[in-house]
């Protein structure tokens, strides 16, 4: 699987995202599509974004009974999205059921990834708001394992946990890792961060940058100079 950089467009709206977009002649960057954007503007946000030529990431982080979750990935699915993912909390039965909704009368599917832990998530937070007391690499670990035993494709960890997820799950399984920042930069909201450079090194497939670009002077010049730190 060759690495590649997603943007990871949250903005709070259909001309905001294409305006910001529009910046890009050259490139088609790989575009994360969240739950802000996606709420604003529907799925139609997606349809226009893919006939620009970019591929998708669709992260809406699905958590729900196992049927309702098996429906609502059938509908994801006939957006032609690249990616898409839940949370490896709502169980092996949930992320099964996803997956048989994913996949087309054809047999083709996008990617199933599932979320581990949020990068916000910090071992005290996950002890006293989630009451989990077992370590934060020990439960990251295990909600991985679960996912490639229902299936999925890989997961969405912080970058310093990716090499971890490797061995416990296979260097084919996929690892996609946001809190990804840039030396100089500022961490803003995430606990477990790293840079592109050093997401490679680890073993990150796909890293998700957001705002060190979407928020830089020059957008461009920053996802050219993630792309050369993260793929070289």
């Amino acid at each position: 699987m060759n690495r590649d950089v997603i943007i990871a467009c949250d903005f709070a709206g259909k001309e905001q995202t294409l305006a910001f977009l529009d910046n890009f002649t050259e490139e088609k960057p790989y575009v994360k599509i969240g739950m802000e954007l996606f709420y604003a503007a529907g799925p139609e946000i997606v349809r226009e974004i893919k006939k620009r030529g970019h591929k998708i990431f669709l992260d809406l982080k699905l958590h729900d009974i196992p049927n309702t979750v098996k429906k609502s990935m059938a509908v994801l699915s006939s957006l032609d999205v690249d990616m898409c993912n839940l949370h490896a909390a709502g169980t092996i039965a949930m992320m099964e059921a996803a997956l048989e909704g994913l996949t087309r009368p054809d047999g083709t599917r996008p990617l199933l990834i599932a979320v581990t832990q949020l990068t916000s998530t910090s071992q005290e937070r996950m002890e006293q708001d989630l009451m989990i007391q077992a370590p934060i690499d020990e439960v990251v670990m295990h909600y991985a394992e679960n996912a490639k035993k229902a299936g999925l494709d890989g997961v969405v960890c912080s970058p310093l946990e990716a090499g971890k997820v490797k061995e416990v799950c296979g260097s084919e399984f996929l690892t996609i890792t946001p809190g990804v920042r840039f030396a100089d930069g500022e961490k803003g909201d995430q606990v477990r961060v790293t840079t592109p450079a050093r997401a490679r090194e680890i073993g990150s497939d796909y890293i998700v940058v957001g705002r060190p670009i979407t928020q830089a002077e020059d957008p461009v010049a920053a996802y050219r100079r993630c792309v050369k730190e993260f793929i070289g």
